[in-house]
């Protein structure tokens, strides 16, 4: 038994012994060719080529450089042609909102909107006083009425349905008034676009418009309207 037990050590010393003269001659093994490995030179032609890929690299980087600082510069002068025309647009629009302002104020166009309603009509004759123009309605109290109006912020004014523009005239012949060449009889209705409370207020002041004319002997009555449209002018 004895003998059995040592010759069994000394086959398991054997085993380790040869495991671990392999593990040594491996890992000299390695050792020797990582050294090689590091002890090759690369040749002229390797050389060259790996100078040229290099010079390359760096080439295309400045030229990355370059297309990057252009691009920058680009969307700087996109980015200022976008506020110029942004305030183009803005100048366009207000030109065209001016346009349309002026196209009302000359009658080339319809418009529609609050407003009021002023009557003047020929007022009770007294024989007594012996003078009739005493009684009717002149041109200067319809003047009277459209100037206030306009003053007031009227956008828009009409008479009898005829609307006025800046070149437009009113003349008296008797009991009829003319505007524009057309002839109008009493009452006489003037309509005006703008804010009824503001136009109504300007009108009715204490010694103001409707004072003058009720003084007069014109009747006169006012009316505020949540609609009035006005056709425009037709013909130059």
């Amino acid at each position: 038994m004895r003998k059995i037990r040592i010759k069994n050590k000394q086959v398991v010393l054997s085993f380790v012994c040869l495991v671990l003269g392999y593990l040594l001659a491996f890992s000299y093994h390695l050792t020797q060719k990582e050294n090689e490995t590091k002890n090759v030179k690369l040749t002229a032609p390797q050389y060259g080529k790996t100078i040229d890929l290099r010079n390359q690299l760096i080439s295309q980087e400045e030229t990355n450089r370059k297309l990057q600082k252009e691009l920058k510069q680009k969307q700087d002068k996109v980015l200022a042609n976008e506020k110029d025309l942004s305030k183009e647009a803005q100048v366009f629009f207000n030109l065209a909102e001016e346009a349309e302002k002026y196209r009302m104020f000359l009658g080339k166009i319809k418009v529609k909107g609050k407003g009021v309603m002023v009557t003047l009509d020929d007022g009770a004759y007294d024989p007594k006083d012996g003078n009739v123009n005493n009684y009717l309605v002149h041109e200067f109290h319809v003047f009277k009425v459209v100037n206030e109006l306009y003053v007031a912020g009227a956008s828009a004014v009409a008479i009898n349905g005829q609307r006025l523009s800046s070149h437009s005239y009113i003349v008296c012949n008797g009991p009829v008034i003319t505007v524009d060449g057309k002839q109008h009889p009493a009452p006489f209705v003037i309509t005006a676009i703008g804010d009824p409370d503001v136009l109504s207020s300007a009108l009715n002041l204490t010694g103001g418009i409707r004072d003058q004319l009720v003084n007069d002997n014109i009747v006169f009555s006012l009316e505020k309207e949540n609609e009035i449209v006005l056709a425009p002018i037709l013909g130059s």
